[in-house]
């Protein structure tokens, strides 16, 4: 079975974990401060604060900006749920806006329209490693006195004008999951360059403790969403083979263009200038003709696991059922959710298998739809 992801762990990787698991020093210490310092340095901010998931840096993120009961937070009809959840557990309420399908990202156009004087902040998702177009965002944000806290769960390396995404807004999450570039497992971290943001990030993430001459106090009602070293210590190693991780993503992305193109039934990832995409999924859309969970299954018959791409929120139990959501108004995230299908990739994806990949997907199409 060819997976859909697999993590990037060399055995030198291994030993350094195996190093810090033998000296007894687990928690929170010096390697998860290196590792701030390695994403601080590779994205090009004051401040990184690693936690213990994506999820944690975006509850965190929602908790520092004061963000809570009756605001309101526009979000990407089309993600992760952990995106929308966040916003509903601080007792905000989501406002969904459709995406468009050149990106899979926030419509911009549609964004002014949903502000009321309740809307606190946008969070954009840079969708697949695909960044959104951050530009207009930026100016609605600034033109009615918004925050931006980036979603870059998927685009640590993403880029929009030479400049990394997670790095545009006013805080930046990204995420460490096993189906992400580099991973510690679960784990995720925040970005910034306010220094008054950042320390109560540390703060929050540290059960609200605060020192002041040595003295320890409980500054907020916080939690425990730190990481441990040997997490730290995974990402870190990682993260010094980032660029080699990115490039082979991207040429595999190429094997797939390149066997897919001009097939009428599907629609692969759109390059946009300006704007570099990382692939942390290889996001296709199948002809409407194609039932695409069938397809999930049959593909996984013939050795190849793929998977849908994301969800649309309006159409997931929890949503649907609270808010009164339309149809009408995510046609084409409906249409992502219904018909997209995320094909394998990673390092574990040879040129050979990509190959191998595209030609079951069009030998498994052209024998059930053909």
């Amino acid at each position: 079975m060819i997976r859909l992801a697999k993590p990037y762990i060399t055995e030198t990787t291994i030993e350094k974990v195996a190093e810090v698991l033998r000296s007894g020093n687990l928690v929170q210490g010096q390697y998860v401060r290196e590792f701030e310092a390695a994403l601080e340095k590779y994205l090009g901010v004051e401040h990184a604060i690693v936690v213990s998931s994506g999820t944690a840096a975006l509850h965190l993120s929602l908790l520092a900006t004061g963000i809570g009961p009756g605001d309101e937070v526009i979000v990407p009809a089309f993600t992760f749920p952990a995106t929308v959840n966040v916003v509903e557990i601080v007792g905000a309420i989501p406002v969904l806006v459709d995406i468009t399908l050149e990106d899979y990202c926030i419509d911009v156009t549609k964004i002014e329209e949903v502000i009321t004087p309740k809307t606190k902040a946008i969070i954009p998702v840079h969708e697949f490693g695909q960044s959104a177009d951050i530009a207009p965002i930026l100016n609605v944000a600034r033109k009615y006195k918004l925050k931006i806290i980036e979603d870059a769960a998927c685009a640590l390396g993403t880029e929009y004008n030479n400049k990394k995404a997670g790095t545009f807004g006013d805080l930046g999450c990204f995420s460490f999951h096993p189906r992400k570039a580099i991973t510690t497992g679960e784990g995720g971290a925040i970005v910034t360059e306010s220094h008054e943001l950042a320390e109560k990030i540390r703060s929050l993430r540290n059960h609200g403790i605060s020192s002041t001459n040595g003295k320890i106090d409980f500054e907020y009602a916080g939690l425990n969403y730190r990481i441990t070293d040997f997490q730290a210590i995974l990402g870190s190693s990682q993260l010094s083979d980032m660029d080699y991780l990115i490039s082979q993503r991207m040429e595999t992305a190429k094997i797939y263009d390149d066997s897919l193109r001009g097939i009428d039934w599907i629609d692969t990832p759109e390059r946009i200038d300006g704007r570099k995409h990382v692939y942390q999924t290889y996001h296709v859309m199948v002809d409407e003709g194609i039932d695409r969970d069938k397809l999930i299954e049959s593909l996984k018959t013939n050795g190849v696991e793929t998977n849908i791409g994301a969800y649309a929120l309006h159409m997931i139990g929890y949503y649907q059922n609270k808010y009164d959501y339309t149809d009408v108004s995510y046609i084409q995230t409906k249409n992502s959710y219904l018909h997209g299908l995320a094909l394998p990739l990673g390092q574990h994806i040879s040129q050979k298998n990509g190959k191998l990949i595209s030609n079951t997907l069009i030998k498994t199409v052209a024998k059930y739809y053909g």
